[in-house]
């Protein structure tokens, strides 16, 4: 699965939508309970596992990084844990880490940085570097900021059959209008949930 967009790295929004489009449930941003059951099917994990395969950079807020920064660490040595889950947790704990705060002092975890900078700014940078992918891990902010800066080349979307009736919408009204192209089969979960990559269509692509 390839993308033509660019000749060098390729730039992956990877987020769990609702059907009604929201990230998070009326209780607040931490209101995910309606998202566990998707996330952890074995059809999400192959998911993520496919995005994983080829990226050697991870974009993540301030709020995903604590939280994930919190949970996953340990993972790799955990003997209990899903096999899969040791091996995403390996690689997050070995990929570069790119955090963006203006609030945040030090970013403990191995193979990070922080940046107080808009991420559009700097995804223009790291395109000019060697490496691998470059994934937005389920942080919202981060990739509206990249929709809106039309730098964003694969949509990789996890899309949970709930109507959640509030919370936060990934897309929201006054970003730009883009078209995309299913870049792969539609995969579907013991959950219920539809696997999906989508990729950017720019004139001349």
């Amino acid at each position: 699965m390839t993308t033509a967009q660019n000749a060098g790295r390729t730039v992956i929004g990877n987020i769990l939508l609702s059907l009604d489009g929201r990230v998070s449930g009326p209780a607040g941003e931490y209101d995910m309970s309606w998202i566990v059951p998707h996330a952890i099917s074995e059809g999400a994990r192959e998911h993520v596992a496919r995005i994983t395969e080829t990226a050697t950079t991870v974009l993540l807020g301030r709020k995903n990084y604590q939280g994930f920064g919190g949970f996953w660490p340990s993972v790799a040595n955990d003997d209990a844990a899903d096999p899969r889950d040791r091996s995403f947790s390996r690689w997050l704990n070995t990929a570069e880490k790119v955090v963006f705060s203006s609030t945040l002092k030090e970013a403990p975890w191995e193979n990070s940085r922080i940046v107080d900078a808009a991420p559009a700014e700097v995804i223009k940078d790291l395109r000019g570097q060697d490496g691998g992918d470059i994934v937005v891990l389920a942080s919202g902010s981060v990739i509206k900021d990249l929709l809106l800066a039309d730098e964003l080349d694969r949509l990789s979307v996890i899309l949970a059959p709930e109507l959640v009736g509030g919370g936060a919408r990934l897309f929201e009204d006054g970003l730009p209008s883009s078209s995309w192209r299913l870049a792969s089969e539609v995969e579907t979960t013991a959950s219920g949930a539809l696997c999906l990559f989508y990729d950017r269509v720019r004139e001349g692509g």
